[in-house]
């Protein structure tokens, strides 16, 4: 079957020839169209529920939101753990789905579950999903720095222009701010007039509430024109509030809200703060991608709107980038990029060397950029990322992918060296092709298949290391392809003119003269040669046994984020 595959290639040369361009042409478009990172998605398929429950111990949480949905995401089709924490104000549940759950597919579940829990949370309280994110999904940190602008000024700046700016950039699931205080009406009740004045405290909450509203009405037609009804009474300064009626004394005066309570602008209660560089707090924001996104498009998008947007900032106001995945993203791809380059390179300079023959060099170093070309194409239809594993399986199958052409070259040049003048050039090239093709092409797919057992690792062991298994198996399968179609074809256009036979090759001759006595002399003392590779392999095992071992190697980002954490019941003051 492969000779025939090998006939009909170099009989329809101009179709091979046609098929490789257009090979090319779309390896090219899908290596441009391929996302970008630095690292795999370890993450499991992880649904987060966030619920907020004012005022409550963590205690109550636990009792009455926690649990419900705790035991409601149990059922959860594929999930596999389910996580409950409960804290002052605050729910989390995390639902962790077995591999290979689609994330979108997950949230759909959990969203149809939370349908049937709510009836049982407290009045009021509703469950949110967090956003579409992994734990890699924070690419990007800015802060704002102002010399005249206060923290929680330059909050409501990052919630109410930024957030929401940054929020609609393709790919951004999240946008979240971080330090600065959260600006809020106050109202300071006094007790000792609510007695004087017999108002209940629940009196003085359904008055603010009824009070912060708009009120719609009917149609007024005047002139021949309609006119829209509309009450207005939004609360917006604190004039407002103190201007809310509670009710009317003894005496029908009316008892406004600022003759029971101080009213004032002030912070949020607040659970956490931002520093920077220990010179003190500051106000940030943290753009979190969206699940399956290109991490360095969004970044680099990201970065062209706050570019925009400064200059609708503020007099004074600046914005400072604090973390830049980008950077990080762009030195692992750069620092593959040069390591493919430099081993094709040195591919290409031990054909030449061996081969002493330029075109017949070109031959096999053609097949390494089209053999990865291949990979890419089956890598961006895939989803695969373009990262260090997925673009290291590729470096690894660079030394074996040029292997089958250097082997049908120099069997080629046999040929030529034997026959040349007695057959036609094509049918020379032909029968040097088939006569080493198949046992070229099943080799590749052995060294291809032998990766097979990495595709059983699960978990984050299958994450990591897939990506790897997946690109060197497409990059060899792509390789042996090429040794049975494009590569005769090129031989029959490249190897022509004189061909140094190997006997006159001064590189070869030298290595043969080395050679030859190191294998009489092993080949004698066969017994000594095997007991020294046992002595070696008993040997080695002490080193094994010592040698440390982790998941990962250490990756050094460049970058510092310290988050510590304190006991429960220490105030963000201290």
């Amino acid at each position: 079957m492969i000779e025939k595959i090998i006939d009909l290639s170099i009989k329809n040369k101009f179709l091979v020839i046609l098929m490789t361009l257009f090979v090319i042409a779309a390896g090219t478009y899908a290596m441009l169209k391929t996302p970008l990172d630095a690292i795999p998605d370890l993450s499991d398929a992880q649904v987060i529920i966030f619920t907020e429950y004012p005022g409550q111990a963590p205690q109550v949480v636990e009792d009455q939101v926690t649990y419900p949905l705790t035991t409601a995401m149990l059922s959860v089709p594929f999930a596999k753990v389910v996580r409950g924490y409960s804290f002052f104000n605050l729910s989390f549940v995390y639902i962790i789905f077995e591999d290979g759950t689609d994330l979108y597919w997950a949230r759909s579940r959990v969203l149809e579950y939370l349908n049937f829990v709510s009836g049982r949370l407290p009045q009021g309280v509703t469950p949110s999903l967090g956003p579409d994110a992994t734990g890699v999904g924070w690419v990007y940190e800015y802060i704002l720095e102002s010399d005249r602008h206060d923290l929680s000024q330059l909050r409501s700046i990052q919630d109410w222009f930024l957030r929401y700016e940054l929020a609609s950039v393709p790919g951004v699931s999240e946008v979240a701010s971080i330090g600065g205080y959260v600006k809020q009406y106050q109202v300071v009740v006094d007790p000792n007039k609510l007695i004087a004045y017999n108002i209940p405290l629940q009196k003085i909450k359904m008055a603010v509430q009824r009070s912060n509203n708009d009120v719609g009405g009917k149609m007024v037609e005047m002139g021949e024109t309609e006119f829209m009804v509309r009450g207005l009474g939004y609360i917006k300064s604190i004039e407002d509030l103190n201007n809310i009626p509670l009710g009317v004394d003894q005496r029908g005066t009316p008892i406004l809200l600022q003759n029971v309570a101080t009213i004032k602008i002030g912070p949020e209660l607040r659970r956490g703060l931002a520093d920077y560089n220990g010179t003190g707090e500051t106000v940030g924001g943290i753009v979190v991608m969206r699940y399956g996104e290109n991490a360095l498009k969004v970044i680099e998008n990201v970065k062209k709107r706050l570019d925009q947007l400064k200059s609708g900032l503020p007099e004074g106001v600046r914005i400072k980038s604090v973390y830049d995945r980008s950077g990080l993203i762009l030195r692992a791809v750069d620092n593959l990029k040069r390591t493919l380059i430099e081993e094709c390179v040195i591919v290409a300079v031990v054909c030449i060397v061996f081969l002493l023959h330029f075109r017949s060099a070109f031959v096999g170093i053609f097949t390494l950029p089209v053999g990865v070309l291949i990979s890419f194409i089956i890598m961006e239809r895939q989803g695969i990322n373009a990262n260090i594993m997925s673009l290291g399986g590729i470096a690894i199958a660079v030394g074996a992918m040029v292997d089958a052409a250097i082997v049908m070259i120099e069997n080629a040049h046999k040929h030529i060296e034997h026959d040349g003048g007695k057959k036609p050039h094509w049918d020379l090239i032909a029968d040097a092709a088939k006569e080493v093709g198949p046992s070229l092409f099943f080799s590749l797919l052995i060294i291809a298949v032998s990766f097979l057992p990495v595709f059983t690792l699960e978990a984050q062991e299958g994450r990591l290391f897939r990506p790897l298994a997946y690109t060197k198996t497409y990059a060899m399968i792509g390789s042996s392809l090429l040794a049975v179609t494009i590569v005769p074809v090129m031989m029959g256009y490249l190897i022509r003119g004189k061909i140094l036979p190997e006997h006159k090759n001064p590189v070869n001759r030298f290595l043969i003269w080395i050679y030859h006595p190191i294998i009489k002399l092993v080949l004698k003392a066969k017994i000594l040669v095997i007991l020294l590779a046992i002595v070696v392999m008993t040997v080695s095992y002490i080193p094994w046994k010592r040698t440390g071992s982790e998941f990962m190697p250490p990756l050094n980002e460049g970058d510092l984020l310290y988050m510590p954490t304190t006991l429960p019941g220490i105030s963000i003051t201290k």
